[in-house]
This record gives structure tokens, sequence and C-alpha cells, in this order.
């Protein structure tokens, strides 16, 4: 994790701020500041949508019953620090790419930079929050070795304290499988899946207990699951080309991913990224055709596509 915070350092610190009523989830009290400095206080209480935490029980049961079950998974937390308050808007998955045992997991972590920025080109203030794992069998609290992991890096997020959950499968009383409880003020359950939460400060000794609020509103990161192959096979050279190219943005598309880079003149290029390859296009005055470029590595393709224009206005 501590490497995945070293890759997203750009992002994390970019512009904070109080968050505006049009962004505000059903359920927010208006009790957060809104200037652009905020004083950060340790936390007392998260804030999640319903939809991260549908996403977090969905996918957790999904990979109990997958070949990978026996195994831990995760999710980073995006969403609004305030003064006191942690507000989780969106959930990023450690995805196939990880490391992982009965004991530990590691993400992916260009595959997360690039899923992060994603999520962040509706909303510049999203920012890391803190992870979610779980645990084989009942442990339900972060343990020592957990915690020698993320007392090196919680320091680098906002306020120097991180929102952490731990879940795990319990043997529990029969209960109606699609509701949502809170058991204790820090517990959401359903059925047999568990996620306890906690928090951790710089320089804190051990992790603390803390509140979750469910309210209504999605998981901002929900629609990037259905090209999340795409992501993972093409994350480095998208990360590369975001790094050097300010204006490109890329967006789900029906079978894919699609990057749009608008030129300094003449038409948008965009690259459609599918099972079947890596096609770019040319996008002028709502035509397109294609441009004549097969790499299938998508840096590479867009320079070799811009320089090729380059030394034709150069004849």
């Amino acid at each position: 994790m501590y490497e995945w915070l070293g890759q997203c350092r750009r992002l994390l610190e970019s512009d904070g701020g109080g968050v505006s009523a049009e962004r505000r989830p059903a359920g927010w009290r208006d009790d957060s500041p809104t200037g652009p400095t905020i004083s950060y206080q340790p936390l007392e209480r998260v804030i999640a949508t319903s939809g991260v935490i549908q996403t977090l029980l969905d996918e957790y049961e999904l990979h109990r019953r997958s070949e990978r079950g026996k195994e831990e998974t995760g999710w980073v937390l995006l969403g609004w620090r305030e003064e006191r308050e942690a507000v989780v808007r969106a959930t990023i998955p450690a995805g196939a790419g990880r490391e992982a045992g009965e004991a530990h997991v590691r993400f992916s972590s260009t595959v997360q930079a690039a899923a992060t920025r994603f999520v962040r080109q509706s909303d510049r203030r999203l920012t890391m929050l803190g992870v979610v794992h779980t645990h084989p069998g009942s442990l339900r609290h972060p343990s020592d070795g957990d915690y020698r992991g993320d007392i090196e890096w919680v320091g680098q997020l906002r306020g120097r304290e991180g929102v952490f959950g731990i879940g795990t499968a319990e043997q529990r009383q029969k209960s109606d499988e699609k509701i949502i409880a809170q058991p204790r003020p820090n517990v959401t359950a359903r059925a047999a899946l568990c996620f306890s939460w906690y928090s951790l400060r710089a320089g804190d000794r051990n992790y603390r207990r803390i509140p979750l609020e469910i309210v209504d509103g999605p998981d901002l990161a929900l629609p990037l699951r259905s090209a999340w192959e795409m992501l993972e096979d093409h994350a480095a050279p998208i990360e590369r080309l975001a790094f050097q190219q300010a204006r490109l943005r890329f967006d789900v598309v029906p079978k894919g991913l699609m990057l749009t880079l608008p030129l300094a003149e003449g038409p948008v290029l965009q690259v459609l990224m599918t099972k079947e390859g890596v096609r770019y296009l040319l996008v002028d005055g709502g035509e397109a055709w294609s441009a004549d470029c097969h790499d299938q590595r998508v840096d590479r393709g867009v320079y070799h596509l811009l320089a090729n224009w380059a030394s034709q206005e150069d004849t």
C-alpha cells in the first residue's frame, strides 16, 4: 500500500475543500466547513453511501465463492475528508492482479492509480480515505501485521488518519440475506458477512473503533467494474499517457474503455480498448474513421500517430 500511495501522491495532493451541496449524498448533515482550508480533527464517524456498502458485501460474497476464495482480498476507499468525518463514495478493488494469500493481500498499485484517476474525473476532491481487507475466520480486528504496514503510510493521508474495514465471514443466526444490519455502531453485516470499522492516526499505538453511518448514494467506481479487465491489461500505458497528457480522459463504453485526447488542431484522437484489441480513431465534425495504427500498447500507439502527423505537417 505504501507503494500505491507513492505512485498516487500527485493525485492525493490535489485541491481539497468542503463538499458542495449538489455533491452531498442524501442524508448529509450540513455541518461541515465549505471553505478551501480544513483544520482536520480526529475522525468522529465514517459516512458511507449505500452503494459502497452494497459493493463491498456483493464482491466479498463473490470472492468467497471463487477459486481464490480462501485468500484475503481488499478495496481502496475513496471519498471526501471533512473536519471530523470521512465520507466514502467509491471502492477500488484489489483486482485480479493482486498478490494474496491466507494472511496478506498486496494491491496492484498501477491499476489502483489508474482507477483512482478515472473516478476523480468527476470530482477532483475525492481522495484516498483508507483500506478494507478481509480476514480468514472471525478475526474482526486488524492484526499486528496490519498495524506494522498501515502505520508506515497512514500519515500521508489528509488529516494523517485513515479508515480501515475488516471483512469476516461468520456463522450467524438465520436472517434475511438481503438485509444490511448494524448490530454495533462500528459493525456492518449481511447474513454471514461482516465488516468492522476502525481508524488509525499517525503515531497511534493501536486502531480505535469508529461508528459508520449509511446514507443513500452510489458507488462512484461501480461503472468501472464492467471494464476492469481492460483497465488491468492497459493500466501502465494509460498511467504514463495520462501523466504526460493533461487533457486525456477515459470512459467506460459498452465493449471496454475509451481514451479521448483532444488535439491542438484538427480532430479528436480516441483509443478504444476491448477484448478484441486496441483501435485508434479520429473524430472530426461528428464523423469517425480508423487511424493507421495497430500498436497494442496505447501510449506508444498515440505517440506514433502524433509523430506521424507532425512529420506530415513539416512536408
